[in-house]
C-alpha cells in the first residue's frame, strides 16, 4: 500500500466521506462499517482518489498507482458500491460513494455471499438510530437534499398546475434504461427484526446511468418499461411514499417509501428531522365539508402528520376531522389516495420549493450547504496547492452572510451559471449533461 502506513486508513476514509455531498459524523460504529467494507488498498485509494468525478487517466496520475491495480482495484469496488463510475460518451467516470446515496444503499443491496448483510444491517441500524447523520445534514436551515418527494398525481386537487417533472409518470416516460433492486432500508430492518410491513423487497427503481451502473455491477436487475410501470402501480395502491432525486432533469432513482422501514421517513416521525428531504410543491388540505371524518388519511400517512381531532361543528360530540400538521407533510398525498370522499387532496404550497434543475446543481448549492463545496473545486486530496486553496475557500464559504447570500433567489442562478461556466472552460461539460 505504501501511501498511508503507519496511519489509520479507516480513519481517513471516514473524513473523507464527511468531505462529500452527504456529512458522516465519526464514530466507532462509522469505524467498524468502513473497516467491514474497506480493504486496505481499497481504503487507501478511497482516501487518495479526487472527491469528485474523475477519468481513469486522471485518478491514475492523482495516485500513482499502478493502472492494472488500479483497474481491478475500481472494478471492484464498483460492484461492491464504494466508488460510482458512469459511462458518459465514451469516457468512464469514476466517484468515491458518499454515505446516502452511497454506501448505505448500495450495500443493502447487495445479496450475495460476499457481503454479511445480517452484520452490516446491525452496523447500519446502529449507526443510524441516534440521528446523528440526519441532525448532519439537516439541521441549519438547510434546503437542498439528495431526495424530493414526488406526489401521486391522482391526489392533486382539480385546477392546480402540475410540471411535469412533479410527475411520476413523467419521470418514467423519459427513461431509457430501468433496473429494480432491493429496498435498502426494508432489508436492513428485516435483518435487524423491526420490519413493520409486508411491503416487496424488489422495488428500489432507478434509471438513465444510475440503472446503467447498477445492472453492470450486479446491483439491480434491468427490466422493460411495462415492468416499472407496473411496479409503480403496485407502489401506489399500498400507498408507498415516492421519493425521488432531488433534480427536475435527469431523474435517477425513485424510492418507494413506507413509514415503518424508510429511515427517512422515520428520521421526520420519530426522531423530529422534518426537514431532511425536500417536499413536493404541494400539501394535503381537506374540505370540511366533504369530509365525512372516517380517519383513512390519519392511518395512511406515513410520518403521522395528520391527527383527528374534535369536530365542534359536527352533528355530534364525538364527530372528529382531520387536522394537517403543515410543517411536517411532505405532499406525498397518500393521506389522499385513501379518501373515498375526495375531501382530502393536494393543494398548491404558499411558498415556493426549491428543486434543482440538474444533478450538478443540486450536488453545488447540496455541498454548499453542507461547507464541502471546496473538496469539489479543488478535488485533489493530495495536492498541497489544493489542499491549501480549500482551506482558504472553505473558510469563506463557511461566513454565514456569504452562504446566505449565495443560496438567495437573487444570486443563485448566477452563482451556479459560473460554475457551469467553470466546468465547460475545463473541457468536462458533458458532467453538465449527467
Amino acid at each position: 500500500m505504501g501511501h498511508l502506513v503507519g496511519k489509520d486508513v479507516y480513519r481517513q476514509v471516514g473524513r473523507k466521506l464527511d468531505g462529500l455531498t452527504a456529512r458522516a459524523p465519526w464514530n466507532d460504529t462509522l469505524h467498524r462499517i468502513v473497516k467491514e467494507l474497506f480493504s486496505e488498498d481499497e481504503a487507501d485509494l478511497f482516501v487518495r482518489m479526487p472527491y469528485s468525478l474523475a477519468p481513469f487517466a486522471r485518478i491514475a496520475g492523482v495516485t500513482g498507482i499502478e493502472e492494472a491495480k488500479l483497474r481491478r482495484l475500481l472494478d471492484g469496488m464498483g460492484d461492491k458500491g464504494l466508488v460510482v463510475d458512469f459511462v458518459l460518451g465514451d469516457t468512464t467516470w469514476y466517484m468515491p460513494s458518499p454515505l446516502f446515496v452511497g454506501l448505505f444503499e448500495f450495500t443493502m443491496m447487495r445479496t450475495g455471499p460476499d457481503v454479511d448483510s445480517a452484520l452490516m444491517a446491525r452496523l447500519f441500524s446502529e449507526y443510524l438510530e441516534d440521528g446523528a447523520p440526519f441532525a448532519a445534514n439537516s439541521e441549519g436551515g438547510k434546503r437542498v437534499f439528495i431526495e424530493r418527494v414526488v406526489p401521486h398525481e391522482e391526489a392533486i386537487g382539480d385546477h392546480v398546475e402540475v410540471l411535469d417533472y412533479e410527475k411520476a409518470s413523467w419521470i418514467l416516460d423519459g427513461a431509457e434504461r430501468f433496473a429494480l433492486g432491493v429496498c435498502s432500508c426494508r432489508h436492513e430492518k428485516e435483518h435487524v427484526g423491526t420490519r413493520g410491513c409486508d411491503g416487496p423487497l424488489d422495488v428500489c427503481s432507478s434509471f438513465g446511468i444510475a440503472a446503467d451502473y447498477l445492472i453492470r455491477h450486479d446491483l439491480a436487475r434491468e427490466v422493460p418499461k411495462e415492468e416499472m410501470r407496473d411496479n409503480f402501480a403496485r407502489s401506489r395502491e399500498r400507498g408507498l411514499v415516492f421519493c425521488a432525486d432531488n433534480t427536475q432533469a435527469g431523474v435517477t432513482f425513485v424510492c418507494q417509501c413506507c413509514g415503518c422501514c424508510c429511515n427517512v421517513l422515520r428520521a421526520v416521525s420519530r426522531l423530529g428531522y422534518t426537514n431532511i428531504l425536500t417536499t413536493s410543491s404541494f400539501i394535503a388540505r381537506s374540505d370540511s365539508e366533504a369530509c365525512t371524518g372516517c380517519g383513512k388519511c390519519a392511518k395512511a400517512c406515513p410520518i403521522e402528520a395528520i391527527e383527528m381531532v374534535a369536530d365542534g361543528g359536527g352533528p355530534t360530540p364525538r364527530a372528529k376531522k382531520p387536522r394537517v400538521d403543515e410543517a411536517v407533510c411532505l405532499g406525498c398525498g397518500v393521506c389522499a389516495l385513501k379518501c373515498a370522499s375526495r375531501a382530502m387532496r393536494l393543494k398548491s404550497r404558499p411558498q415556493r420549493v426549491l428543486h434543482p434543475e440538474t444533478t450538478f446543481q443540486r450536488v453545488i448549492l447540496q455541498c454548499l450547504e453542507r461547507g464541502t463545496l471546496q473538496n469539489q473545486l479543488f478535488d485533489d486530496p493530495g495536492s498541497r496547492t489544493q489542499g491549501a486553496m480549500r482551506a482558504i475557500l472553505g473558510a469563506f464559504l463557511r461566513l454565514p452572510p456569504v452562504k446566505r447570500a449565495l443560496m438567495s433567489d437573487a444570486l443563485r442562478s448566477r452563482f451556479l451559471a459560473a460554475m457551469e461556466a467553470g466546468v465547460r472552460a475545463q473541457g468536462k461539460g458533458e458532467l453538465l449533461e449527467a
